[in-house]
């Protein structure tokens, strides 16, 4: 029986970059957005928060944009300040490539397995699918989810009790699967 795993986000992740005002290393989004009209050119910045000592700083979501290309619920999400929006846009890799930043999901994530009936199974299969694109080691999520330490998931891996189609070291923000036997 496949088993069915959800990664989802609990909260914003924090935003890596350098605060020019305390030297700090993590930003978190405020959810509100700074829109100026120039005529008929518009630039749009998603305003973050110094997670030490509280300075605003941008991140540059349109620079010079003619208002004409720009969709209409787009304008209305970013004048009405949409929480799902300011998600949507750090998940989006043209933003953060363009504002220099990465993403800190540490504690900002769960794993929902459906319970913990499958614990007890010689085979267990498990389909892992994200919510959001959260990097994370699968070996991380196997441990976490079935219950074992990472050292015992690393020893499964090598013994060939632990198998899938996409390579479990390293970080994966894809959906899987992976069998385990006991």
């Amino acid at each position: 029986m496949l088993e069915n795993w959800v990664v989802t986000p609990t909260c914003l992740p924090l935003i890596v970059r350098r605060c020019h005002t305390c030297a700090s290393e993590r930003f978190q989004a405020s959810g509100k957005f700074r829109v100026n009209a120039h005529h008929k050119l518009i630039d749009a910045w998603l305003l973050v928060l110094c997670a030490a000592c509280g300075e605003t700083a941008k991140l540059t979501l349109l620079e010079r944009a003619n208002v004409r290309s720009i969709r209409p619920d787009l304008l209305d999400r970013l004048h009405d300040n949409d929480p799902g929006l300011t998600a949507e846009l750090l998940q989006d890799p043209l933003v953060r490539r363009r504002s220099r930043i990465a993403l800190d999901w540490a504690g900002a994530w769960r794993l929902d397995t459906g319970g913990s009936d499958h614990l007890d199974r010689e085979v267990i299969d498990v389909s892992v699918r994200f919510a959001a694109r959260i990097p994370v080691r699968p070996v991380r999520l196997i441990a976490e989810g079935c219950g074992l330490s990472r050292a015992e998931v690393e020893r499964l891996l090598t013994e060939g009790k632990l198998v899938s189609a996409v390579r479990l070291s390293g970080k994966l923000s894809d959906d899987f699967t992976f069998t385990l036997k006991r």
